[in-house]
């Protein structure tokens, strides 16, 4: 039955002990190290899933606007990567969803190496001709939520997704405290006002039984359940699962067996102090779904309004990137970010391994760190015992290819994976790095300034404020003009956090 009401049960402490007792930060981020490098006559292979998550860099950005500084492990540089637009060039037919693109330069940074820029760009679907959705909003109403960033952000962030809905649509709403219920069960996606109106009918309180919650909510999308449509959960939440099924194992494994019946989730995270990063970017990847991180209600446009149509329509599932290195023109190489995206080699060619999705328009950028043979700029000394000693050879046949890259992926409603191969060849290399290439370098060496600055060695705060500022001249989207701020924010920040730490020695 639907609830007329979701009334607030959980204690509340009163403003006298409110001011005496600060709450604990207990924000949860999964650890993770920097990719090493590798050297590409030891090792020349490099495979990853694709990622198009977004989560860390709103969220990151959220602190540095607080005055806190993030922890290392909240920073995720693939995701502050793809939080932007670097214009890649679009397919030009839907026979193959999507089009890969290459760019290989000298690194800004070093000019002793190359970086080597991915872009992938997924065909877009006009909102009129997206299929028809089946929309599940699994709301946190527990007491946790009762916070201005939380509940009161979800349902004015949700009222923007509202007027996007058509009649084809059919959208149910879930809320989970210390139970739970169905405020609107499946309704037709134009009924606006009924659906407004079941989102201010939620109030926060209780305990979290996200567990119950999530099962409630894939009862409801298999109800309504829409073949050859959109059918998904999405999960608004700060993550904060406390009583039912707590154990992340368990989650998964619930979320994973639904994902196999077409049903996915996407997890929107909320609010401070104590957000589950950790476990809403987990359920979101074996959920087929995507992750962001919403902070404010210019946010909530972006992700439920301006990208709802990428993040709607998969146009193809367990996309994998495999490069594989030539040692005669590369001496070593990393990749940059996607640490917990990595795959073994044999997952590659494999289509029962789970990776990412890319939906309708969606952009996915990646960025290797290259150092040719015969430059100075090597980190890696040779093995005594392994291959033979790497010189520049004569450019000829394969010599000529800097390295191949391969992709594979599935069409929607199939499960054998198709393959993508080119090759990379020397003669592509540009003498200067393009805007797009040089801005994402720019993103990436942020992020590990953030992480503690030990992978981009020609370059520190300075020059990456330089470059953030330089690339938000003539930004009519903002977003780039925001970045450089979130740059001089953090400079300022850490340098003052550094000069505070000396002068108390």
């Amino acid at each position: 039955m639907a609830l007329d009401s979701i009334v607030v049960t959980g204690a509340r402490l009163g403003a006298g002990n409110l001011a005496m007792q600060q709450p604990a930060n207990t924000e949860k981020y999964a650890a993770h190290g920097d990719n090493p490098v590798h050297r590409a006559s030891e090792q020349p292979l490099s495979t990853f899933s694709i990622d198009v998550d977004t989560g860390s860099y709103a969220n990151v950005r959220r602190m540095l606007n607080q005055g806190v500084r993030p922890p290392a492990d909240a920073v995720r540089a693939e995701e502050f990567i793809n939080y932007f637009d670097y214009g890649h060039p679009a397919p030009t037919s839907r026979d193959t969803p999507f089009r890969v693109t290459t760019e290989l330069a000298p690194a800004p940074w070093n000019a002793q190496r190359q970086v080597l820029m991915i872009g992938i760009k997924g065909y877009d679907v006009p909102k009129a001709t997206l299929p028809p959705a089946n929309l599940v909003f699994l709301i946190d109403t527990s007491g946790s939520m009762d916070e201005p960033d939380k509940l009161p952000l979800v349902k004015q962030a949700l009222r923007q997704l509202v007027p996007q809905l058509r009649g084809q649509d059919r959208v149910s709403m879930v809320v989970y405290a210390g139970s739970a219920g169905l405020v609107l069960p499946p309704t037709p996606g134009d009924q606006h006002d009924e659906i407004i109106a079941a989102l201010d009918r939620l109030d926060a309180g209780g305990s979290t039984n996200g567990g119950d919650g999530i099962r409630l909510a894939y009862a409801m999308a298999k109800q309504a359940f829409v073949d050859g449509g959109v059918n998904r959960v999405i999960l608004a939440t700060d993550g904060d699962f406390n009583v039912g099924t707590v154990d992340q194992n368990a989650l998964e494994t619930l979320v994973a067996d639904q994902r196999r019946s077409g049903i996915a989730l996407t997890t929107l995270g909320f609010g401070t102090g104590n957000y589950n990063d950790a476990l809403a970017e987990r359920l979101a990847d074996v959920g087929d779904g995507n992750h962001a991180y919403i902070d404010s209600l210019r946010e909530g446009r972006k992700v439920l309004v301006e990208e709802m149509g990428s993040t709607l329509m998969t146009i193809a599932r367990d996309v994998k990137v495999q490069v594989e290195f030539n040692p005669a023109q590369v001496a070593e190489y990393r990749l940059i970010g996607y640490e917990n995206r990595v795959l073994r080699r044999e997952d590659f060619a494999n289509d029962k391994v789970d990776a990412g999705d890319i939906g309708a328009g969606h952009e996915v950028t990646a960025l290797y760190e290259i150092t040719p043979v015969g430059s100075a700029a090597t980190r890696v000394p040779a093995l005594r015992y392994g291959a033979t000693s790497e010189r520049p050879s004569a450019c000829e046949g394969k010599a000529c290819e800097v390295a191949t890259l391969r992709l594979r992926y599935k069409l929607p409603a199939q499960s054998s994976s198709r393959l993508i191969e080119t090759p990379i060849l020397a003669s592509q290399r540009v003498a200067h790095p393009g805007n797009s290439l040089r801005f994402a370098a720019t993103v990436a060496a942020f992020a590990d300034e953030l992480r503690g600055g030990t992978a981009f060695d020609g370059w520190g705060w300075d020059a990456i404020e330089r470059e953030a500022r330089a690339a938000a001249q003539g930004d009519r989207k903002g977003e780039r003009a925001e970045f450089a701020g979130l740059v001089e924010q953090a400079r300022r920040q850490i340098r003052g956090d550094a000069e505070t730490a000396i002068s108390s020695r």
